[in-house]
Formats: structure tokens, sequence, C-alpha cells
């Protein structure tokens, strides 16, 4: 086998990051990032974005910081880089510099892509409820407000997170709610009111806001994050996967360091499909 074929399903910081990190760490291979969704339309796009670490219950403490670490090493690199400044569509950037490709498509069976990959990367968070069959894995639904405050430099935050104020590059984010199973994506305009009224009770200054835009994402909840291997057969064929979901919203706190252990994964993935099957003598 010369170049290995991957597809990654997913386009959000989960997807993005392992087919970045895929694309420099491992040889002879293309990748392919397939996605019904791309920026800014993401769940990725909604979240604040701050490296905060979370917790899943039913994850190795050990493995949670080291993801931590490893993201937390990666991040820092880059904002002490020449790059700093792009730093927000690295990503995609770094994707595209490393010859990757973007095709937008939804996927509806990991089958389809059998014929033209030889391995697929599941990154594809909520969407594993129904792609792959994943019951353990349901949303969590944020609100936030995106509003103009050039003037807030520092990020503010309350005891329990639920209410804080993150400013961005191009704007700053209030949030927020935390709502277990549910799937509604349309702004509710009194948590919006709820939210802006909190938020201004840490820092007054925000009534002066301009641009208020309401966003909704859902966080791909889960007690554990999946990211395994799996070998799919069917019909006498077989389809090398490695899953890579279920981040719930510390997705941008852990993404280089669980994409790093995919990368490890596919390359497990590779040396099988290049190692000769061995054969009895009898």
């Amino acid at each position: 086998m010369d170049t290995v074929r991957i597809a990654v399903i997913g386009a959000g910081v989960i997807g993005l990051s392992t087919a970045v990190c895929i694309s420099q760490l491992v040889p002879r291979c293309s990748v392919t990032v397939i996605s019904d969704q791309f920026t800014p339309n993401t769940t990725s796009n909604v979240a604040a974005g701050m490296l905060i670490p979370h917790t899943y219950p039913d994850t190795p403490v050990p493995t949670q910081k080291q993801w931590f670490t490893e993201t937390f090493r990666h991040l820092s690199a880059i904002a002490e880089s020449a790059e700093a400044a792009d730093a927000g569509v690295h990503l995609v950037s770094g994707l595209k510099e490393c010859g990757g490709l973007l095709l937008t498509r939804r996927i509806e069976d990991l089958w389809e892509l059998q014929p033209s990959f030889d391995i697929v990367v599941n990154c594809s968070g909520l969407g594993s409820r129904q792609l792959v069959g994943d019951s353990m894995i349901s949303p969590v639904r944020g609100q936030v407000l995106q509003a103009q405050a050039p003037w807030v430099k520092h990020f503010i935050r309350d005891g329990s997170g639920l209410t804080y104020v993150y400013p961005g590059t191009s704007y700053v984010t209030l949030g927020g709610t935390r709502h277990k199973g549910d799937w509604n994506l349309s702004p509710d305009a009194e948590l919006s009111r709820e939210i802006f009224s909190r938020c201004c009770a840490l820092e007054p200054s925000l009534r002066r806001a301009s641009n208020i835009k309401e966003e909704v994402g859902l966080r791909p909840s889960r007690p554990e994050v999946r990211l395994q291997k799996e070998m799919l057969a069917r019909g006498g064929q077989r389809l090398p996967v490695v899953h890579n979901y279920g981040h719930g919203s510390g997705g941008v706190s852990v993404h280089w360091g669980s994409a790093l252990e995919a990368t490890r994964l596919v390359m497990e993935w590779i040396h099988t499909l290049r190692t000769p099957a061995t054969v009895s003598k009898l």
C-alpha cells in the first residue's frame, strides 16, 4: 500500500485538529475532512474557546491530564509564534497547508466511505448518535450572546462557571446556559435577557455593548470520550475506524491531546494494513 486514504468526519475543533495532526505526523497519507457543516456553522464556532479543564467521569484522570497538558503546550506554542494573530483560523489553514481536502457532504453510514478511503476517523460529535448508534451521547444546550465590547480585555467568570464574560479577537462572548437533553437550536429571547442581565451584574460596562447576536450550540456530552479503534466488517469486507468524539464542553481544552491519541491509533491501523497477513504452514 502506497498512500493511505483517510477520511475524517466532522469539521468542529475535534475533527479539524485531528485532521491537521494526522496530516502533520503520518507519512504517505491523504486526508479529506467530510462534514455537512463547516465554519462558521459548527458547534465549535459558538464556543467561547477558553482553555479550562473539563471533567469526564468515566475517562481516567491521568488521560484527561495528558490531553489537557498536550493541548496547553500546543496552544502556547502558537501564541508565542509569528502566526499568533491568525490563531483563530489556524486549524483550517493548517489543514490546507498540509494538502488536506474539505468536502461538504452528509454521511449517513460509514460504509459509504469504504470504496474511496482506507481508514475512517469519526469525529462527528452528536452526529454519532445516528451515525454509529451511540445512545450514550446527548446534547447539553448552550445559549450565548456575542457582543461588540472592545474595551473588555479580561475574562470574568462566576463561581459556578454558568455566567461568564470571555473577550475574543472579534467579539465578547456572554454566557451562558447548560440544558441537558435539549435539542432546540433556536435562541430563546427570555434566556438572552437573563444572560445579559447576569453578565452586566459582573461587568456593568457591558450595557454599552453593541451588535449583540444570539447563538446556540449543542455540546456533544458523553460520560466518557470515545477514543478507540473499531474494525467494521460486512459481507467479507473490512473498514478500519478510529472514533474520537464526546468531548462535551471540553473540546477546545483537550482537542490537540485527543488528536494526538487518535493519530496514534490511525498509525496502528496503517501498520496493520501494510503488514502482510501471516500464512500458517501445515
